[in-house]
């Protein structure tokens, strides 16, 4: 009974800590122009080139059959992804970091657009990641990645 016992709690205590390992975060940005048009700007999987203002370039190329981009950044580093689901009807994607610089691990990330009001839009980025070191600056640069996306996003979709 006793032994019983100490395996309940060291399997609670391993559940515990595994959910403490999860991050997310979730940003949004309410646009004044229709669904079609935001998802137009965010574009194709390499499309983030085109918006992100810590982007420089993006690459696209597959592994088997895999979509595969890789970000150059502005200011040096790589971040390389994979498109985990495309959902163009949708208007939603979601993809996965296969390595960076940034201090996450197992991120997997959606970005989405819905309507919202009367003729806008509701941009949406959220993620989730196991923090490498501290787990509330790793949140601050995740959140910091999407607020200037979504501000891209909207500038690029503006009339």
């Amino acid at each position: 009974m006793k032994v019983a016992r100490i395996l309940v709690a060291a399997g609670a205590a391993s559940l515990l800590a595994g959910s403490a390992m999860a991050a997310e975060i979730s940003k949004q940005l309410d646009v004044a122009v229709a669904p079609d048009k935001a998802w137009a700007a965010v574009g194709e999987f390499c499309g983030i080139g085109d918006w992100h203002p810590a982007v420089a370039t993006c690459e696209l190329s597959s592994q088997g059959k895999d979509k595969i981009r890789t970000l150059s950044l502005k200011g040096g580093g790589t971040i390389v992804e994979k498109l985990v689901k495309w959902e163009p009807r949708k208007h939603s994607y979601t993809y996965a970091i296969i390595s960076s610089p940034l201090p996450v691990s197992d991120y997997v990330s959606t970005i989405s657009v819905s309507p919202h009001g009367d003729s806008g839009s509701r941009l949406v980025w959220k993620g989730k990641f196991s923090p490498v070191g501290d787990e509330a600056k790793a949140k601050e640069v995740i959140a910091g990645i999407y607020t200037d996306g979504l501000a891209g996003i909207a500038k690029k979709a503006a009339p």
